[in-house]
This record gives structure tokens, C-alpha cells and sequence, in this order.
């Protein structure tokens, strides 16, 4: 039997999670972690009620912005910011949890997660933010890029 390791498991639900993105450009899905057990999931997308991008275009495309820059020119949220608001919506403590997200958080992302008490961070793929990379070490957050198997 080829049992997944924990991070393999939780990186595969991530992935699930991510398929409900409407995001045009880049589909990430994420999942905060306490002791095993799974408090919140986020994908990248609009607000709720708000018409996605899937819907109207992607005003970042339009735009020309590039990836990884101006990231409040866009009408979604990012996976990790709905993981986090979900978490405080339910009244999800996520102190001390583990962020499983399918890309590295951008700088947003990072000094939420920071403030949110994420203390380890495990993603597949990069994101061309360096400072998302430098606040996570300065503010003492682990982070892990997943070599496992994809899902």
C-alpha cells in the first residue's frame, strides 16, 4: 500500500481545492492545518457575490500588470487570504497552523499569515515576490517547498 506522508495529503487536498479557482491566470488553492485536522480551504477568486473574472475578464490582463506586481489591481482574493477569512468567519482559531498552498504566498499573503499566527508554510510552486519570501523569514515563519509527488 503506498500511503501518502501527511504533507503529500494535505498538498493533494490543496490541489482539489484549487480547481474551484476562477482565476483566469493562475489557479491556487490553500488550506490551513491545526494537529491534522483541516480548519479552513481557500481558492483564488472574486468576493462572494461579485461577478468572477471567469465572467468579466481579467482586469490584470487587460491591464498588462505583470505577475508577482501590483497586486491590488485585481478583483479576486488570493487562496490564502479566503483560507484565512474563512478561518476568522467560522471563528477558526489558526493560531500555530500550517498553510498547504499550491503556490508561494505573495507579500500580502505572507504578513497575513504572519498575523494570523502561521507558523510553517508548505507550497508546490514559486511566485516571482521576493519580499513575500523575505517577511516570511524575518517574521519567523517556516517555510517548505513540497518536492513530493504531484497529486
Amino acid at each position: 500500500m503506498d500511503r501518502p506522508s501527511w504533507d503529500e495529503y494535505f498538498m493533494m487536498i490543496a490541489e482539489d481545492v484549487s480547481r474551484r479557482s476562477t482565476c483566469l491566470r493562475r489557479k491556487v488553492g490553500a488550506i490551513l492545518v491545526v494537529q491534522r485536522r483541516i480548519l479552513a480551504t481557500g481558492y483564488n477568486g472574486a468576493p462572494s457575490g461579485v461577478p468572477h473574472c471567469s465572467e468579466t475578464g481579467c482586469l490584470r490582463e487587460q491591464m498588462a500588470v505583470p505577475s508577482g506586481q501590483r497586486h491590488e489591481l485585481c478583483r479576486g482574493l488570493h487562496a490564502e487570504q479566503n483560507a484565512i477569512i474563512q478561518a476568522a468567519k467560522h471563528g477558526a482559531r489558526i493560531d500555530g497552523a500550517t498553510l498547504y498552498t499550491t503556490h508561494h504566498p505573495c507579500s500580502i499573503c505572507a504578513k497575513m499569515a504572519i498575523n494570523a499566527g502561521v507558523t510553517r508554510i508548505v507550497c508546490r510552486e514559486d511566485y516571482p515576490d521576493d519580499l513575500g519570501k523575505t517577511m516570511l523569514r524575518l517574521g519567523g515563519v517556516k517555510l517548505e517547498v513540497f518536492a513530493g509527488g504531484k497529486g
